[in-house]
């Protein structure tokens, strides 16, 4: 009879380490979500705070130059990165290519019409703006080649057609 009452404890044993296991990851998974939504919420926040910061700083400026515009653009497209992450739980990366060409082009317009002398510099900024422009030509390309599978989202909202298809052209694992 002893060995059954081994067998019976160790099981017990077993079952104990695998709902301690199960409860750890459960609670882990919950930790890292609370920290991710706190995150993501607090990314957004500051982007918005700093977009109307930046508008109002315009408007008491009396004037508004093409470079305030494009910092405009670049909080709006960071919005938008924050706002897609969100809902897919998956990094944009040509909004990240977009943010990167906006922000030389604002470099270049802002030296441009400060400077108003040819450089090598101008070269090089349009350059890399060629450069970024590329790459979100490589990613369209790899990512309508190589699409992403289509499965539950795992945030658990129901999945279309339009989201896989957004997901696949906008995002890269």
């Amino acid at each position: 009879m002893p060995v059954s009452g081994e067998k019976y404890a160790m099981n017990w044993v077993e079952r104990l380490r695998t709902s301690m296991h199960g409860l750890a990851e459960s609670l882990g998974n919950l930790l890292m979500e609370a920290f991710h939504y706190l995150a993501l919420f607090a990314i957004g926040a500051i982007t918005a705070w700093a977009g109307v910061m930046a508008f109002l700083g315009m408007l008491e400026k009396g004037h508004i130059t093409v470079d305030d515009i494009l910092l405009l653009f670049i909080y709006l497209e960071l919005a938008a990165m924050v706002g897609i992450y969100f809902k897919t739980n998956h990094m944009p990366i040509r909004f990240m290519i977009y943010v990167a060409i906006t922000a030389l082009t604002r470099l270049l317009i802002s030296d441009i019409s400060h400077t108003h002398k040819p450089s090598w510099g101008v070269v090089m900024v349009s350059g890399a703006i060629l450069l970024l422009a590329l790459a979100i030509l490589v990613v369209r390309y790899a990512s309508s080649r190589f699409p992403a599978v289509a499965g539950p989202n795992p945030r658990g909202k129901a999945r279309n057609r339009e989201d896989a298809e957004s997901e696949r052209d906008d995002t890269s694992d």
